[in-house]
């Protein structure tokens, strides 16, 4: 009789503490979601974007963290950009803004709902809104290492650190350059791409570990989709973009470039005073800016904070001493001769190694170093008037 009476006794303290649990698990009036955008049609929208969503019941706010933001208008804003010096930072805006600005701008967007304690939904809270301070908010920002996506994923990972952050979302041994050419090629942003090969060095070749490959919002979103994450509780989609008709680019670097090559080396088979003014003047144009970029990638290599930009194996074909060349076109000194030669040798040892190097170079640029290594080498050979 008393075993029956504990059972009833037992069977109600567990009805009463359902209500009860249930209640403290909701207790904080707090909902964390991660955000998830699609990429746009800027350069610095391509790979996406992510954010927090914070609503608060209790205080009725509805708020979205934005890490990564930046002012175009800051004095000296593209000189700091070039330097690595600019500071990103923390940006709180009203739920339903935020919505509408991504909507305006036709880019999806996806909600992630976190499961978190109410002691951990609290940290959170507190940690992001003591981050959008004014004291606090600025940050060095690092498209790689340290963006929008990668400040949310190190949050998430101190409140839950199981194994998954640690899980490939991408094939092991993928490269930082092979996740960003992948946002590039599926934009039809080649010039983008042409210029980011160029400025970014040796270490954009280095193969992403399973964290680093979540600076991108679309792997980070995976990941919490993957087995099930532990911090997953639910998924919606709050806006769905409508697809854009694709565009064909029949001007990309490469066919520019070949043109080029090919109307150059043309119009210098010719011996006549046309030909041959016309001939000074591209070769004038060509070693002039192939030095200064020369010198822009070395300034970007040890004379600004971007750590990607250095031990950059671009410095093999733009070399700075063709801005020296650009001066000596007319010159008859044997040096003078022997720089074009070395150098025209030297880029088509280049051409010769270009698949085999550790950094990949833009294939783009295969026709223009070889319009390079033509007009340096018939600069070494020509006589000057």
């Amino acid at each position: 009789m008393k075993k029956k009476y504990c059972f009833i006794l037992i069977l109600l303290i567990w009805a009463f503490q359902l209500p009860v649990s249930a209640y403290a698990q909701d207790s904080s009036g707090i909902k964390i979601s991660l955000l998830t955008c699609s990429p746009g049609a800027e350069l610095y929208s391509t790979f996406g974007h992510s954010a927090f969503r914070i609503t608060d019941s209790i205080q009725g706010t509805d708020i979205v963290y934005n890490y990564g933001t930046f002012n175009f208008g800051e004095d000296g804003f593209y000189l700091k950009f070039m330097r690595g010096k600019l500071l990103y930072y923390v940006n709180p805006e009203n739920y339903s803004d935020f919505v509408m600005g991504y909507m305006a701008e036709n880019r999806s967007i996806t909600e992630q709902v976190l499961k978190l304690s109410v002691a951990a939904k609290k940290r959170v809270q507190a940690f992001v809104s003591n981050n959008s301070q004014e004291a606090n908010k600025y940050y060095k920002y690092d498209f790689f290492l340290d963006n929008c996506t990668t400040r949310l994923r190190d949050i998430m990972e101190k409140e839950d650190s199981t194994a998954i952050f640690t899980k490939p979302i991408m094939p092991a041994g993928t490269r930082f350059r092979f996740a960003i050419h992948s946002y590039l090629d599926k934009n039809q942003k080649d010039w983008s791409k042409l210029g980011i090969d160029i400025l970014l060095g040796l270490p954009c070749d280095a193969r992403m570990t399973p964290q680093q490959m979540q600076f991108l919002p679309d792997n980070l979103m995976n990941c919490l989709d993957s087995n099930g994450h532990s911090l997953l509780a639910s998924k919606q989609s709050i806006f769905t973009a409508a697809e854009n008709p694709k565009e064909t680019n029949v001007f990309s670097p490469l066919f520019f470039f070949s043109l080029l090559l090919i109307v150059v080396v043309a119009i210098s088979l010719f011996q006549n005073k046309w030909a041959m003014a016309f001939t000074i003047g591209i070769d004038g144009v060509l070693f002039f800016l192939t030095g200064l970029l020369g010198l822009l990638l070395i300034l970007m290599w040890v004379g600004t904070d971007h750590s990607m930009c250095k031990n950059n194996l671009n410095l093999l074909w733009a070399l700075p001493t063709q801005l020296m060349g650009a001066f000596l076109l007319g010159s008859n000194k044997k040096w003078v001769k022997l720089l074009f030669r070395w150098t025209a040798l030297l880029l088509i040892a280049v051409l010769a190694s270009w698949y085999f190097l550790p950094q990949q170079l833009n294939t783009a640029l295969i026709p223009f170093v070889a319009l390079l290594a033509y007009r340096n080498y018939s600069r070494s050979t020509s006589k000057a008037s």
